[in-house]
């Protein structure tokens, strides 16, 4: 039995033993997260080398009713841990009974942003992002300021995450084969428990001075605020691409105070 891609979910299946062992091995139990959530395996590419590993206890989601078949077929092990399920729609408190846990795929391109967001709003349950992605998002979320790769995802998962760019995968290895090369990426919780800035307002700056990316950050904060009531400092004449996590957190204090 096997599944024939289903080009509306974005599959692509893997097919190349070495490269999910070698992706396999990117995962560390960081902080002891030896809870792991694969997301989208489809026929078990990675899953069978997931299931080598001691100590851990891997549940699996997948929206494709047909992938979930073949996997409680060919994985009877796992019986029970295969959630016919959206990540994207999912109460993910209720894994794992609240505790920490990993989350690591061969992410489908069509909605692996959209992964990372639903990760960052569970950060303090996901210490381990491992997997994936479109080598151009793999790219963009590894990407330090300063370079026009850098944007919005890549100020908001490094607020808190430390990411890790591990290797590039070649089209060949899939089945079908994508059209792009696509990058593993490993991100761990770092310390950043809670900002010391509104969080709502931190994010709205984010989008708002990277949405004006050509633009001085000053410029940028004209949606948000009027900017007359800004004082004279040395981001507010940057762009969005050169500053920093540290640098959008004062950014947002003086906002903030400016507000006041």
């Amino acid at each position: 039995m096997s599944i024939q891609p289903k080009k509306h979910l974005g599959q692509h299946f893997l097919k190349d033993q070495n490269t999910c062992r070698k992706i396999v091995d990117q995962y560390t139990n960081f902080k002891g997260a030896n809870n792991v959530l694969e997301i989208g395996p489809g026929m078990g590419a990675i899953t069978q080398y997931f299931l080598q590993l001691e100590n851990i206890q891997l549940e699996l989601m997948e929206v494709d009713r047909d992938s979930v078949a073949y996997l409680a077929t060919n994985y009877p092990q796992l019986q029970g841990k295969i959630h016919e399920e959206d990540f994207l729609k999912t109460d993910l408190s209720t894994f794992f009974d609240g505790n920490p846990f990993a989350v690591v795929g061969n992410f489908p391109y069509n909605i692996s942003s959209q992964i990372l967001f639903k990760c960052i709003e569970y950060r303090n349950q996901i210490p381990e992002i491992m997997g994936m992605f479109q080598k151009e998002v793999a790219e963009r979320v590894a990407e330090p300021p300063g370079s026009k790769k850098y944007g919005i995802l890549s100020v908001l998962l490094q607020t808190y995450y430390d990411i890790e760019y591990c290797f590039t995968v070649n089209e060949n290895v899939f089945d079908p084969p994508p059209k792009v090369k696509s990058g593993v990426i490993r991100c761990f919780r770092n310390q950043r428990m809670k900002l010391p800035v509104d969080e709502i307002l931190y994010k709205r700056i984010i989008k708002a001075t990277f949405n004006q990316r050509r633009k001085t950050v000053r410029n940028g904060l004209k949606m948000l605020m009027d900017v007359k009531m800004l004082p004279d400092h040395p981001l507010l004449k940057q762009r969005a691409e050169k500053l920093s996590v540290d640098d959008f957190i004062e950014l947002t204090h003086l906002v903030e105070n400016s507000r006041t």
